[in-house]
């Protein structure tokens, strides 16, 4: 199975000028929680994610309208491209702990979403319907490697002595 198979075709994006409260809008209406920066040529240049919005609102004290989604966009953008096998797509979700690939064209220009929403719809049915070549056991591994530990494991719980 290919990305191209599983993937959201028609992304939602926005330019590094784009104000903080269109973002929002536009995740709000969309119905997602990462928009792909892209630059005049739809070039993914960066993301933005429901949550540095969120915490963008609440630690700048500004309003909205009046900050840019380039002030909190991240440049670090793990991307994938549609004749990727969808394999290869979940190990890099999977080392990168993220639940949003952007599928880019070999010159970078946004072609479409891939989230672990869309694989989960994807996976084998079974009896009921045709085998995708896409196990439950491949979806829960990734998400179990995306949500497991990445900071240190912190030792027990000791009160100071009185």
């Amino acid at each position: 199975m290919k990305v191209q198979d599983v993937m959201m075709r028609t992304p939602a994006s926005c330019t590094p000028e784009t104000n903080v409260g269109t973002a929002v809008e536009i995740l709000c209406r969309r119905d997602c929680g990462m928009l792909p920066v892209v630059d005049a040529r739809q070039k993914v240049i960066g993301i933005v994610t429901d949550r540095d919005l969120c915490v963008a609102l609440g630690t700048q004290n500004r309003l909205a309208g009046k900050m840019t989604v380039g002030e909190f966009a991240r440049e670090q953008v793990y991307t994938c491209r549609a004749e990727d096998d969808i394999h290869a797509a979940l190990q890099t979700m999977a080392e990168h702990k993220v639940r949003r690939l952007p599928v880019v064209s070999q010159d970078g220009v946004l072609e479409g979403i891939l989230s672990m929403d869309n694989v989960i719809l994807h996976t084998e049915l079974g009896e009921w319907g045709k085998t995708s070549g896409l196990s439950h056991e491949d979806v829960i591994k990734t998400l179990q490697r995306i949500y497991g530990p990445s900071l240190p494991q912190v030792m027990g719980y000791r009160e100071a002595p009185n």
